[in-house]
């Protein structure tokens, strides 16, 4: 009986969890797109910078590495920069049209602590009325009864008495 009660907790405890997906991702997709605007502007003004004074980007980040130290920060500072832009376009190119199904097949493209930290912060767990929160509350459901199942199985093993053969 007591069995039943927690694998019942467990299912509606993943069921309540997973429905909250659908509307996480979507906000994360937003902060997303904003940090990707504001790269947009960041890396679009290097660029010109560059070309300005007859550079490429990668000529520019070299000779900017080569003006001493504060320069060499600045230019390692600016490839990390390069990098998480053209990490974060990629990330955003995958969901911006992604519907909920599509954001939970990417969600290692979920990934950018910075953005999932202010999303979390801002998010509110509320009762989702769709259909896609249905469909993850129902996979939350299944999901998390099987893993309690599966966790008292394992538990409830070493007390099984052994069959005569």
């Amino acid at each position: 009986m007591i069995g039943r009660v927690v694998v019942l907790a467990g299912g509606l405890s993943g069921a309540a969890g997973l429905s909250q997906f659908p509307e996480y991702s979507q906000q994360y997709t937003q902060r997303l797109a904003g940090a990707v605007d504001e790269l947009t502007r960041f890396v679009s003004e290097f660029d010109a910078d560059a070309r300005g004074l007859g550079l490429s980007r990668q000529e520019a980040l070299a000779e900017l590495a080569d003006g001493g130290a504060m320069g060499a920060a600045r230019a390692q500072t600016m490839e990390g920069t390069l990098f998480r832009y053209d990490r974060l376009t990629s990330d955003l190119r995958a969901l911006q049209n992604a519907g909920p199904f599509m954001r939970a097949y990417h969600a290692g493209r979920l990934s950018d602590a910075e953005i999932a930290e202010a999303a979390w912060q801002d998010y509110r767990p509320a009762m989702p009325l769709s259909f896609e929160g249905a469909v993850f509350g129902g996979v939350g459901l299944v999901a998390g009864m099987c893993l309690m199942a599966l966790v008292i199985g394992l538990i409830r093993m070493p007390f099984r008495r052994r069959r005569a053969a």
